[in-house]
């Protein structure tokens, strides 16, 4: 990977480590060593994968962008700051706030489930954005009797009760009765759209949880609120499209 040659103060706040007006105290401090040699300069410019960095004898490992897994709990939404409600930033560390992270997409305050979050936008659009036909799958709680004209409604693209068109996607039951279980998978997002397909067809959700995007399957290991670094292979099968259900 190549990299422009940047500044310390700007390497150094990138991996929020210290703001770029922190950095320059920490230096006049003798605090940030540059190759074993305590820095002079905030502007002084260097190859942020090959120079050595150090601030009180910790290493900095510069990363360009973060692509971090979390399992979302309820009660968060998935803004970068709000004055009123929780965000799901507020369950990173300081470090990682610092880093101009964002949710990929969005899910509901009292949605549970599979989150990305990163600062790296053309990852972020390509996830989202129509075109890619990324497939996200979600587990519901319904409540009412789930059944075959359901599944063939959802397959052949529900019409909700605003008028508006959703594209054909995929139920499978998984349990029915008075309360009904089952996975759902689109390949678009429409606000609040499972609940609102759900509810179109008189199964209003009582509980809603995202199991995968494209490839990429939750680490069920984490618990709520927990989260971590995505591998690269993770990436990569976030990226994979689906299958239209139509076809």
């Amino acid at each position: 990977m190549l990299l422009p040659i940047l500044r310390l103060d700007k390497i150094i706040s990138d991996m929020g480590f210290a703001s770029r007006r922190e950095v320059k105290a920490l230096i006049k401090s003798g605090r940030v060593l540059l190759d074993g040699i305590p820095a002079v300069s905030a502007d002084v410019k260097c190859d942020p994968l090959n120079c050595i960095i150090e601030i009180d004898g910790e290493r900095l490992i510069y990363r360009e962008h973060r692509y971090i897994m979390m399992n979302k709990p309820a009660g968060f939404i998935c803004a970068t700051e709000d004055g009123r409600e929780k965000t799901v930033l507020e369950l990173l560390d300081e470090r990682s706030r610092r880093q101009r992270l964002f949710a990929v997409g969005r899910l509901d305050k009292d949605t549970e489930g599979l989150l990305i979050i990163t600062n790296d936008g053309d990852f972020a659009h390509r996830i989202i954005s129509p075109k890619s036909n990324i497939t996200k799958r979600y587990y519901a709680r319904v409540t009412g009797e789930l059944n075959n004209e359901d599944v063939l409604m959802v397959r052949s693209g529900l019409e909700l009760r605003d008028g508006s068109k959703c594209l054909p996607a995929e139920l499978v039951i998984l349990s029915s009765g008075p309360e009904s279980e089952c996975e759902i998978i689109i390949s678009e997002g429409k606000y609040h759209q499972v609940k609102r397909m759900l509810a179109s067809l008189g199964k209003p959700v009582t509980y809603l949880k995202r199991l995968s995007i494209g490839g990429l399957s939750l680490d069920e290991t984490l618990q709520l609120g927990g989260y971590r670094e995505l591998k690269e292979e993770e990436r990569a099968l976030a990226l994979l499209p689906g299958i239209n259900p139509a076809n």
